[in-house]
């Protein structure tokens, strides 16, 4: 098992390869694609965003409200690729990782090789583990999309996988070979 902390570092992510197992401790955000869409409308104004994506990594979730004494609520992935045409504009902007789950556009891929970035799953159906991972969560940005404001949240040893490594490996593509392969052996 790997472990990274955040912000990332470039250095950070080359050695790791799709399908490895990671840790995450430190701060995240949570956006989906109501605030992506606004994220980038500000870019293409030429605005100042709300967020530093500096080495950023953004999970895909818009948590259900927290219960007493919790920082948040469920708070499983959603399906990434509704980010697809919003993710080159943030890769651009120091965007590092992405958390959330199914695949992403060959685009998306190309970006996140040539900004030395990374796409991890996190596991779907598993929001009450990944809740415990979640220490601490604020919204830092558009209060007025309730589950999908901008949250940033504090996480530690939060479990993801390697889907889209920096080298464009892609382990949907590569995982189908293997099971391919191994249906014509057995």
């Amino acid at each position: 098992m790997k472990k990274l902390t955040t912000p990332l570092k470039v250095e950070d992510l080359k050695d790791l390869k799709a399908g490895d197992n990671v840790t995450i401790t430190g701060y995240i955000y949570t956006a989906r694609d109501a605030a992506h869409k606004r994220l980038v409308e500000l870019l293409e104004e030429g605005k100042e965003l709300p967020i530093d994506l500096e080495g950023a990594i953004i999970y895909y979730v818009g948590p259900t409200p927290a219960r007493e004494g919790e920082p948040i609520g469920s708070a499983g992935p959603t399906t990434s690729y509704r980010m697809d045409s919003y993710t080159p504009q943030l890769l651009d902007q120091g965007l590092l990782g992405m958390i959330g789950k199914g695949k992403r556009s060959q685009e998306v891929k190309d970006k996140i090789v040539e900004k030395g970035a990374v796409y991890f799953a996190a596991i779907g159906g598993a929001a009450a583990l990944i809740k415990k991972a979640i220490k601490s969560a604020e919204i830092v940005a558009y209060e007025d999309l309730g589950a999908e404001a901008i949250r940033k949240i504090y996480v530690e040893d939060f479990p993801v996988t390697v889907v889209n490594d920096a080298h464009g490996n892609d382990l949907y593509q590569s995982g189908r070979k293997e099971y391919l392969q191994w249906l014509k052996e057995n």
